[in-house]
């Protein structure tokens, strides 16, 4: 396997994946570019523990963005902060994968 053919992959909270699904629907139903892989990554996402492809990830949260910026006038401020929060949520959790980690050893 090369490194151009590896996919970084993270397991995300049931819960976050979840609504993270249910949120993507309403971006696909709203014609939003991008929406519709992260959408079926999301819902296949149960039967492999809630693994998904960083990239997967960053998609998804962009297109939740994007939903959120198109529909603010229209949604309720809970239902606009509750779509805010899961895309954010997603986007922290796939730049924590790019942070190195610290080690607790001195030099």
């Amino acid at each position: 396997m090369t490194s151009a053919s590896f996919h970084p992959t993270i397991t995300l909270p049931a819960s976050l994946c979840e609504q993270a699904a249910q949120h993507l629907e309403q971006a696909v139903q709203r014609a939003v570019d991008g929406a519709a892989a992260p959408w079926r990554a999301f819902r296949r996402a149960e039967s492999s523990d809630y693994t998904l492809s960083v990239s997967v990830v960053e998609q998804a949260a962009a297109s939740l963005l994007v939903l959120a910026a198109e529909s603010a006038q229209s949604m309720r401020p809970s239902a606009l902060r509750a779509l805010i929060s899961v895309a954010l949520h997603l986007r922290d959790a796939a730049d924590a994968t790019r942070r190195p980690t610290f080690t607790t050893t001195l030099w």
